[in-house]
């Protein structure tokens, strides 16, 4: 158990003493993801160890040359950002426990009942920010701090899946919006009748790559179908790939030109004056592989084409990785037809609503506001059993 949790847990036991104060007891969250006899792979929030790397990382920052180098600049200054925000949180836990505790006292020395249902208020709070601390020590993985890059395509189902690969595509979008991430949106193909055929755009955010891997796989949605003219049920299919962007991509991964066909075409989306009328829109399929790549949300063929290749060597790069790495091929091996018995998670909204996690079991019934992005809980159920089963060699 960590300090902050002990010392969390005193203030509750404390104030649970006070009969007076407005609150449930707290059951601290697994701070540690592995069990004790594992202690190489523990993950914790090392305080002393980040403010070293703090001081390090601006020491870094403030070399006259930094930016000669533009792609380790950004490196620097990315994680510079990230670790002035974990210890920005954890500064303000520790100021709000230690000001709880005070008012604690006040409470249980005055039989202030005002002040008793403020520290009652208070520890709820305390709690959020303590899963907040929690997920910022889950987030430890190699490329958990990365932008991300995310393809959402229709599966099994046809019109419906189409039309529910565009609400799964609206539902993240939300989400990004609800973090405060910016969004590129790459290339969108419409659907025959309705929704989209797939999707692909960037976030750009600290841990976007490390919080949205917990929404690649396939997400499963059942209710009447409004193209059934009989009012039927229906169940239909999306798929959600995640894949971070990476500074280095240059170095590696290298694209030989035989493997590479590239076709240009027309833009068919929002872009201002010259879309519609010149082919400036960009195809890049990598022959080898199989994967394919758009871009047409940039002015200039020349532009649409650089960021296909940075994608496409996101991909190829996360497809070396699982090469290497049995945990992430098992993740990978997860991702099979994209139709019924290989969802990751099932949106119900007939004939009950109800949205449910498979992996672990994490679930709700307000199903409109997790498809307009309340997201956040799954995401953590989903961290916390990914690490639990690292210390058992059963997750992904």
């Amino acid at each position: 158990m960590s300090s902050a949790q002990r010392a969390l847990r005193s203030v509750a036991q404390r104030a649970l003493r006070n009969p007076r104060i407005p609150c449930r007891p707290i059951t601290a969250p697994p701070w540690r993801t592995t069990p004790p006899s594992s202690p190489k792979s523990r993950s914790t929030f090392d305080l002393d160890a980040k403010r070293r790397r703090l001081t390090e990382l601006q020491a870094k920052a403030s070399v006259p040359d930094l930016w000669d180098d533009p792609a380790q600049a950004q490196r620097v200054m990315g994680e510079l950002a990230a670790v002035e925000d974990d210890l920005r949180v954890h500064d303000e836990f520790a100021q709000r426990l230690e000001d709880l505790t005070v008012l604690n006292d006040l409470a249980r020395e005055e039989d202030d009942t005002d002040t008793a249902a403020e520290v009652g208020a208070g520890l709820e709070g305390l709690r959020r920010q303590l899963t907040e601390l929690e997920i910022r020590v889950l987030l430890s993985g190699e490329h958990d701090s990365r932008d991300a890059v995310v393809t959402v395509h229709a599966g099994a189902g046809g019109t419906d899946s189409q039309d529910w690969a565009e609400t799964l595509l609206r539902m993240l979008l939300r989400w990004t919006e609800r973090r405060g991430f910016k969004v590129d949106l790459h290339d969108e193909q419409e659907g025959e009748e309705a929704g989209i055929r797939s999707a692909t755009f960037t976030v750009h955010g600290v841990r976007a790559y490390g919080l949205l891997h917990a929404e690649r796989g396939v997400h499963r949605l059942v209710r009447i179908s409004p193209f059934d003219s009989q009012n039927r049920r229906h169940t239909a299919f999306a798929s959600v790939d995640v894949v971070p962007i990476l500074d280095e991509l240059d170095d590696e991964v290298t694209i030989a030109d035989d493997d590479l066909r590239v076709d240009v075409y027309r833009s068919s989306g929002p872009g201002g004056q010259g879309v519609n009328t010149t082919d400036s829109a960009v195809r890049l399929t990598h022959l080898p592989t199989g994967i394919v790549i758009s871009c047409q949300n940039e002015r200039s063929q020349l532009q649409n084409k650089a960021t296909a290749m940075t994608l496409l060597k996101a991909k190829l790069a996360e497809l070396e990785r699982e090469k290497r790495e049995v945990e992430l091929s098992a993740v990978r091996g997860e991702q099979r037809e994209v139709a019924w018995g290989s969802q990751i998670r099932s949106y119900v909204l007939h004939p009950y609503q109800m949205v449910k996690d498979h992996r672990t079991g994490e679930e709700t019934g307000n199903t409109s506001a997790v498809l307009d992005g309340d997201i956040d809980d799954f995401i953590t159920a989903y961290l916390q059993w990914r690490a639990r089963g690292a210390a058992t060699g059963e997750a992904g």
